[in-house]
């Protein structure tokens, strides 16, 4: 149990320096509908976080840019880079076999990070994500696979903190019936799917992805994944071309996570 209550006025701070470093360009209108916070406060944090060095205005445009001085606060973890540092050897050989780009990310409290993302050499494939980048649980292929898989009390724990976070890539998490029933479909398959509203939003629909968990019998460390177009390939053949591929992937991922973790304090 804390010992004090939340200190509201950070935690508002916190989030919409979240947006803003996510949105890269964010303006007030859109982080008041990311976080549902009134205007005036999102004025006030944000001149604050000016104040600061965090954010900087462009005045043209009217919007806010975060600036290097946020790359402080993430200098102390390094997990998603440890864990990328030891796929990718492995990913570099998937990559290779089915050349499309392929991702492997870890969960970190509300979001997928991205730790290690690769594509194959000379591709002019779109998708560029780059380790460190946050991408949503609900709407992704990684987010779902993940999910399915983690024990129930993470699972709980996870759900109920993306519930209280307003939002289109949230809402499922209030939907408990429905969220449900997409985890037992994952989990009846063995494989995610990337939501349509994600491919929407972000790939104007034309970008689709295969998830699967990297796993042990005990732990779930990662997800991964690969990307595909819609118009090179359908779900039906990209699912028979490159699950398997994928699946044994995540096992030797695995395997060397589970020999790595046994190494290391």
């Amino acid at each position: 149990m804390p010992s004090f209550k939340p200190v509201i006025a950070l935690s508002r701070g916190l989030d919409v320096l979240r947006v803003v470093n996510q949105e890269k360009l964010a303006t007030v209108g859109s982080i008041h509908k990311a976080t549902g916070l009134d205007k005036a406060t999102v004025v006030r944090m944000l001149e604050t976080l000016e104040n600061q060095g965090y954010v900087m205005r462009d005045t043209e445009r009217a919007a806010y840019a975060p600036t290097g001085r946020t790359l402080l606060l993430s200098q102390g973890y390094d997990r998603h880079l440890w864990i990328g540092s030891i796929a990718d050897p492995i990913l570099q050989e998937v990559r290779d076999q089915v050349g499309w780009p392929v991702d492997i990310a870890l969960f970190d409290r509300d979001a997928m990070i991205i730790s290690q993302t690769l594509q194959e050499r000379g591709s002019v494939f779109f998708v560029r994500r780059r380790p460190g980048f946050r991408i949503p649980v609900l709407t992704t292929s990684l987010g779902r696979a993940y999910l399915a898989y983690c024990s129930d009390d993470e699972r709980r724990t996870i759900v109920g903190r993306l519930a209280a976070i307003p939002g289109p890539s949230t809402e499922l998490a209030r939907q408990p019936e429905r969220l449900a029933r997409a985890i037992e479909d994952v989990r009846s398959r063995g494989y995610a799917l990337t939501d349509p509203s994600y491919s929407h939003e972000m790939f104007d629909d034309k970008v689709w992805a295969i998830g699967v968990p990297v796993r042990n019998e005990q732990t779930v460390f990662a997800a991964i994944n690969v990307m595909l177009l819609h118009g090179a390939m359908t779900e039906e053949a990209g699912i028979r071309q490159f699950l398997e591929p994928l699946r044994r992937t995540a096992d030797r991922i695995a395997g060397e996570l589970t020999a790595r973790s046994a190494l290391t304090p």
